[in-house]
């Protein structure tokens, strides 16, 4: 009697069960992350990654500054342009750390020599471009997932971080070490690795000379910090600009836009440079501040250059 009645209960029992194990199975399906979409790189020549949607997003104008309008920072200019066009073409090529000074034209320069390079394959009837992919900081940790993702495509691609730089406790800067050079896969071929900062090293002072401090070995301790930036093989430094480096940016942009002043040459350094002085700085950024300035209060429209 009993075995006949388990027998007929087994039925409902064994449903409960499986009923159970979907429950499990749906949940377990919504906390697994989202399936990686498939890289087309063909869309657009520049892109921006996102982490959270796990992406690229093609960007279909880019903000950019004309190559001939970055003054005063001629060597740099060349050197990342020569380190580029060597990649571009399959040939070895740095990764590169632009630092130093504010608004003097690191990302602005990153952006041009992506465009000239371009330009310059276009001119050679070449089927293939250079694509550009901008990952945000506050996104390196995913930086490791973006490489995965474009691991074999058939472009040249340079990934490009503006304003890097890691604060006390972050550790999101052992994955950019991995993935530059440290990791068991090292960086895809077809990927090299463009970052800007207003630090040399990357990490503030006063967090290396804390690890200094309180480490048994001090050496070893702000070594592997140190070693970041290391993993550029190209460094560029940008400097604070003089007088005259700043009103050619001023005369530049002025002559770019084929403005029509009534206005002496003398007039408008004058007032370029008073402008200069109120912002207790002289640089490209403050220079294209002021010619924004200067346009609106002659009623002249413009666009960002680029």
């Amino acid at each position: 009697m009993n075995d006949r009645n388990r027998t007929a209960d087994q039925p409902h029992i064994d449903a409960r069960a499986v009923a159970a194990l979907e429950r499990i199975a749906a949940a377990l399906d919504r906390l697994a992350p989202p399936a990686l979409a498939a890289v087309d790189l063909s869309a657009a020549d520049a892109y921006l990654w996102r982490s959270d949607l796990k992406r690229l997003e093609p960007v279909a104008h880019v903000n950019r500054v004309e190559l001939s309008l970055l003054k005063g920072i001629d060597q740099a200019r060349d050197l990342l342009l020569d380190n580029t066009e060597r990649f571009a073409g399959n040939l070895p090529a740095n990764n590169a750390l632009l630092w130093g000074a504010r608004g003097m034209g690191k990302s602005s320069l990153v952006k041009a020599v992506h465009a000239e390079i371009n330009r310059r394959l276009a001119s050679r009837q070449a089927t293939e471009r250079l694509k550009l992919v901008e990952i945000h900081r506050e996104e390196i940790e995913a930086l490791p997932l973006l490489m995965g993702l474009l691991r074999g495509d058939s472009h040249q691609v340079l990934v490009f971080c503006d304003d890097l730089s890691f604060d006390a406790g972050d550790a999101s800067y052992k994955s950019l070490k991995a993935v530059l050079e440290g990791g068991i896969e090292g960086r895809p071929a077809n990927v090299l690795f463009y970052a800007t900062s207003n630090r040399r090293h990357l990490l503030p002072r006063d967090m290396m000379e804390n690890e200094r401090s309180t480490a048994i070995n001090p050496g070893e301790a702000v070594e592997e910090k140190v070693s970041l930036s290391d993993r550029f093989g190209l460094w560029l430094g940008f400097h604070k600009c003089g007088q005259d480096e700043y009103l050619a940016m001023v005369e530049a942009y002025v002559s770019y836009f084929n403005f029509d002043l009534d206005i002496s040459q003398s007039a408008l350094q004058a007032q370029a440079l008073e402008w200069a002085t109120t912002r207790g700085a002289r640089s490209g950024r403050v220079a294209w501040q002021f010619v924004q300035d200067l346009a609106g209060r002659n009623g002249v429209r413009i666009a960002s250059p680029g």
